[in-house]
């Protein structure tokens, strides 16, 4: 699923669900000593998929730590992106020489909580939803484009960038259930090293119960 919206040069892996007897590596366990067991389950194997996607690139696999906000912290010259949600786990990977940052971002394909849609988005959003179609559950590909935004973000900022923070229009491809979307930054995009930020683009796919969006920022 996820390949078929990422661009060449980034690995990728992804699972459905969680493999029996998957252990953390040793490195990681203090990371979630205290986590219930759905929350370790998921941990586990979204670094196991990180791990298999280190391979991929020919990269020695190694243990995926966490930085400021829970970013998780990659070997050197490599970015990524991890996401889980109830039926998905996946990763996606890069040289950092081709790729500056990637995010990605999966979640149920239904509609959002009642009253969640008002602090996630903007009014010219809102405006938009209403217009669009019911085939797809919109407000939660909003969100999910928005968490892919915020992971692409900040690790080349460090700086926290709020659901009002980026204004995200969508594009539909023929088949209606996968697509383009640009993620127009509204506060200052000044980044630690290179060009500062403007937007993003990026793409998304609806498939069965699920929502994905990618960004791979060159």
């Amino acid at each position: 699923m996820i390949e078929q919206i990422l661009p060449a040069g980034v690995a990728s892996a992804e699972l459905f669900d969680d493999p029996p007897g998957l252990a953390p590596h040793p490195q990681e366990e203090a990371l979630i000593s205290r986590a219930v067991e759905k929350r370790r389950k998921e941990f586990i194997t979204a670094r196991h998929l990180g791990r298999e996607a280190m391979g991929k690139l020919g990269v020695e696999p190694a243990p995926i730590l966490r930085g400021e906000r829970n970013v998780p912290l990659w070997p050197k010259g490599v970015v990524g992106s991890l996401t889980h949600c109830t039926g998905y786990r996946g990763a996606a990977l890069a040289y950092a020489l081709q790729v500056r940052s990637i995010g990605i971002d999966a979640e149920p394909h239904e509609p959002l909580p009642e009253g969640v849609l008002d602090s996630v988005s903007l009014p010219a959003e809102r405006k938009w939803l209403k217009k669009a179609g019911t085939d797809i559950a919109w407000d939660k590909l909003l969100f999910c484009a928005k968490e892919a935004t915020y992971k692409a973000w900040f690790p080349l900022t460090g700086r926290w960038l709020g659901f009002e923070d980026a204004h995200i229009t969508f594009e539909a491809g023929a088949g209606g259930t996968e697509g383009t979307f640009h993620s127009d930054l509204l506060i200052s995009g000044e980044t630690h090293s290179g060009p500062p930020l403007a937007s993003f683009d990026g793409r998304w796919i609806v498939s069965g119960d699920l929502i994905l969006t990618t960004i791979a920022v060159q």
